[in-house]
């Protein structure tokens, strides 16, 4: 059999820059903290300062680091493919 198998792999993505990165993060983040402070927001309010802030941390890393920020490496990576093929 010739020609390319079905394990074939596509090329790979480079790593994002910092910048790229940093932009990634904040498009994470921003949203995310938006989101929790409006539903949580009279909740929050009446928390001391540090503790807020500790809940926010709390809610917010797993649902970047889980949830956002992989599927803005996908995007990241089918923009980048779409660049190079153009």
């Amino acid at each position: 059999m010739t020609g390319p198998t079905a394990t074939a792999r596509p090329a790979q993505t480079p790593p994002p820059t910092k910048h790229q990165m940093a932009l990634m993060i904040w498009l994470a983040v921003f949203p995310t903290l938006t989101v929790i402070n409006l539903v949580l927001g009279d909740w929050l309010g009446t928390l001391p300062p540090v503790l807020r802030t500790f809940v926010l941390a709390t809610a917010a890393v797993p649902i970047v680091i889980y949830g956002l920020m992989p599927r803005l490496h996908r995007l990241r990576a089918i923009l980048l493919a779409r660049m190079a093929r153009s």
